[in-house]
Order: C-alpha cells, then sequence, then structure tokens
C-alpha cells in the first residue's frame, strides 16, 4: 500500500515537539511514543489511538468515526477519512487527545530478542 507522503509529513509536522518513531504497522505508517502507538496512516485516512477513556469524547468530534478493520470495530482507537485528515481543525483536537492518552502512559520494556 503506498502511504500518501503528504498526510504523513503532515503528522510528523503535528508531533514535532513530541519524541516520536515512525513504524511500519497495519498496512500503513505509526508514530509511536515510547512504544506505543499515538496515530498512525493507513489506506482510510489517519487514525489514533485515544484509548478507552477519551474515546466517547473522541467520538463527538467533527469526522471523527470508529476505527474498524475489516469487520471489527477497534477499541479505543478512531479514524478521519483522509478529506478530514487534511483539516488541521478537524485533525488537531483528536491528535490532543491520542497525545494525552499515549503520554500517561509508562514506556514499554523492550523484549528480550529471541534465539
Amino acid at each position: 500500500m503506498a502511504i500518501d507522503p503528504t498526510l504523513a509529513q503532515v503528522l510528523r509536522d503535528d508531533l514535532g515537539g513530541e519524541a516520536f518513531t515512525e513504524q511500519k504497522m497495519f498496512g500503513g505508517l505509526c508514530f509511536l511514543r515510547g512504544g506505543h502507538m499515538i496515530c498512525g496512516l493507513h489506506r482510510g485516512g489517519t487514525m489514533y489511538r485515544v484509548g478507552r477513556d477519551r474515546y466517547a469524547q473522541a467520538l463527538a468530534l467533527p469526522g471523527v468515526r470508529p476505527m474498524r478493520m475489516g469487520k471489527r470495530t477497534m477499541a479505543a482507537m478512531v479514524e478521519l477519512s483522509p478529506e478530514d485528515s487534511a483539516d488541521p481543525a478537524l485533525r488537531r483536537p483528536v491528535l490532543a487527545l491520542a497525545l494525552a492518552t499515549v503520554r500517561a502512559l509508562p514506556p514499554k520494556v523492550a523484549k528480550p530478542a529471541k534465539r
């Protein structure tokens, strides 16, 4: 799957003040902090890990819908269409919820390498 490089750069710019890494996941590109996914790009637009506590708040925002992978709704994840993802007024409030969720999590401990 080809990732929209313009939208990927938009998310990088939005995360500019954060220490984050990038990883290919879910057939797209994800942005992580402390090993936890903040947000990412996929064929259907952008996705955000808002957590269970902020899920209803995120869904109340314009353009935000539950994240689906196939027929399964992903708990604590929401998404924006590619068109809505391009609008900072729609994208940034969802990203703020995702950052608040991930900042509250302790960094993941690296798993030992398999032998």
